[in-house]
C-alpha cells in the first residue's frame, strides 16, 4: 500500500514528540490525555495510531523503557536499587523488580551480580495485511437498542447478547428489513484493565422503540466514515486496525473525528468458518 511520505512523515513526527515525552518524563505518571495532547491526536484514535507505528501499546512502551533504561543503570552505574527504581518511576524497588523479572526472566539483583548474562526481549514481528482502499460514505445517524458489556473481550457472551436483542426485537414486534448487527469497542485490551474494558453490542432498527430493563437505546452518529471490508478470523483485527491507522490513514490526508469505530458483522460467527467471515470496520472521519 502507497503512502504519501510528507503526510507519513507528520504523523511519525508527532509521535516521536511522544516518544521524546516519555523518555524524558519517566519518573512521572504517563496519562494518556497528556500524551494524546502532547501528539495532537483525538484521545478516541492516539492509542491506536501509536500502536500501529510502533508496534506495542504506549503503557508496553513506557514499561520497556522503563525497565531498559533500569538495566542499563544496574550495568553501568553503582546507584542503589531503591534509587534506580525511582529514577525510572516506580515508587517501590518491589513493583521494579516484579517488571523486571517478567521482562527478563531474572530479578535485578541477579542482573547486577552477574551482568554477564545476556538479557533480550524477543523482538516484535509485525505483519501487515494487504486491505481494499475503504469506501468512503455519509451516514445517517443510526437507531441502535443495545446492551453494555464490561470484561475481557474473549470472556464476554457475545451471541448469547445478541440472543437477548432478538428476543426483545420479537417481544416489541420491531422486526423490518436491514436490521445490522454492530459492536462499538469503546477501549483497547492493550491500554485498559481487561476487567474495565467497555462494549456496546447493538442491533440497529428502523422503528421507534423505548428502553426496557437491561436493553438500552442509542444513536450511533452519522456522518463522514472510511468502511473496510474484511473477511477473516476476528483474531486478525489487530492487525487490520493496525494497517489502516498506520498505512491509509496518513496516507488519506483525512482527520479523525472524537467518535469511537464500529464495527459492523455480516455473518453469524457460530455457524461459519473463521476465515469466511465478513466485518466491516467504520472510522468516522472528516
Amino acid at each position: 500500500m502507497k503512502t504519501k511520505t510528507s503526510t507519513k512523515q507528520e504523523y511519525i513526527r508527532r509521535i516521536n514528540k511522544v516518544i521524546e515525552y516519555i523518555n524524558n518524563h519517566l519518573t512521572k505518571d504517563m496519562d494518556l490525555k497528556k500524551l494524546a495532547g502532547v501528539s495532537n491526536f483525538s484521545e478516541f484514535h492516539f492509542h491506536r495510531i501509536f500502536k500501529a507505528f510502533q508496534h506495542e501499546t504506549v503503557s508496553a512502551y513506557i514499561t520497556r523503557i522503563r525497565v531498559e533504561t533500569a538495566a542499563r543503570l544496574l550495568r553501568y552505574s553503582d546507584l542503589p536499587i531503591e534509587t534506580i527504581a525511582g529514577n525510572v518511576g516506580y515508587e517501590m524497588p518491589s513493583s521494579l523488580s516484579k517488571s523486571f523479572k517478567k521482562f527478563y526472566g531474572i530479578t535485578p539483583t541477579e542482573y547486577r551480580t552477574n551482568k554477564n548474562i545476556f538479557i533480550m526481549k524477543k523482538e516484535v514481528v509485525n505483519t501487515e495485511l494487504k486491505l481494499k482502499a475503504p469506501k468512503i460514505l455519509e451516514l445517517e445517524d443510526k437507531t441502535a437498542i443495545y446492551i453494555r458489556l464490561t470484561g475481557a473481550y474473549n470472556d464476554l457472551d457475545f451471541p448469547g447478547t445478541f440472543a437477548k436483542l432478538w428476543s426483545f426485537v420479537k417481544e416489541q414486534k420491531l422486526y423490518s428489513a436491514g436490521i445490522e448487527h454492530v459492536g462499538v469497542y469503546y477501549d483497547d485490551p492493550k491500554v485498559t484493565e481487561s476487567s474495565k474494558l467497555r462494549s456496546d453490542v447493538c442491533l440497529v432498527i428502523k422503528k421507534p422503540v423505548q428502553p426496557k430493563g437491561e436493553i438500552d437505546v442509542k444513536v450511533i452518529p452519522g456522518g463522514k466514515y472510511a468502511v473496510f471490508s474484511y473477511q477473516g478470523p476476528y483474531s486478525n483485527l489487530g492487525m487490520v486496525y493496525d494497517t489502516i491507522f498506520s498505512e491509509w490513514l496518513p496516507a488519506s490526508g483525512c482527520e479523525l473525528r472524537d467518535l469511537p469505530v464500529f464495527e459492523k458483522y455480516g455473518n453469524n460467527p457460530t455457524q461459519t468458518e473463521p476465515e469466511k467471515l465478513k466485518t466491516e470496520i467504520y472510522v468516522p472521519i472528516q
